[in-house]
């Protein structure tokens, strides 16, 4: 389980194989003892096993596999050297849980359709300029995602501002920008969604529910 709180933004530093199997070896800062063979980090929102882990300046380079239904269900193909991801490794009993529960187990892609700048009023000196992103979701997902509640996008915790029909946004402050991937993002981009583990199991049960006789 995650958070949804990105702790590192890492780097890819090669990719090797095919659409049935790849290995993917990712730059980072965090510690090279920190890291388990078999440890889960969430990499741009799919949570990866690392499988080789290496010392180098400033960090470590880890390895992960990616395998042919994470390779078609998200944004993971499209990955090659250079391509920057948002970083989380799993959550701790006992670690504070500043966003939500994420599973790293992506839903879908989501398309930004909008990159806006969001200013103050006028004369608002405290007013820190932020940008509102709008998304468009797969048909099947839109239902799980509501104004007010959250969801998981390229591994970011974020709250929805508001719906309309398949078409969603979300408000980012500049230091969320600066500390993520997301200050790179333009429209036309995909983005790994992952829907908020609540709201699918709660539509689950309201569609299993039986029907009141009349």
């Amino acid at each position: 389980m995650f958070t949804g709180l990105v702790t590192d933004v890492g780097e890819v530093v090669s990719v090797e194989g095919d659409d049935r199997l790849r290995r993917i070896r990712i730059r980072s800062h965090y510690d090279p003892a920190s890291i388990a063979l078999g440890a889960s980090i969430a990499c741009s929102g799919p949570c990866l096993t690392a499988v080789a882990v290496e010392p180098v300046e400033g960090g470590c380079i880890f390895a992960v596999d990616a395998a042919a239904e994470t390779l078609a269900r998200t944004h993971v193909g499209a990955w090659r050297e250079g391509r920057r991801l948002n970083l989380e490794r799993s959550l701790k009993i006992g670690d504070e849980l500043g966003g939500h529960l994420v599973t790293g187990h992506v839903d879908g892609l989501a398309e930004l359709v909008a990159r806006d700048p969001v200013t103050g009023g006028a004369g608002d000196p405290q007013w820190a300029p932020s940008d509102r992103f709008t998304l468009r979701a797969p048909a099947q997902l839109a239902r799980f995602i509501a104004e007010k509640g959250s969801v998981c996008l390229d591994g970011t915790s974020l709250t929805v501002n508001a719906v309309d029909d398949d078409l969603f946004s979300v408000l980012l402050i500049p230091h969320t920008l600066a500390v993520t991937t997301w200050g790179e993002r333009r429209a036309g981009d995909r983005l790994n969604l992952e829907v908020d583990l609540i709201a699918r199991y709660a539509a689950r049960l309201s569609e299993s529910r039986p029907a009141r006789d009349a």
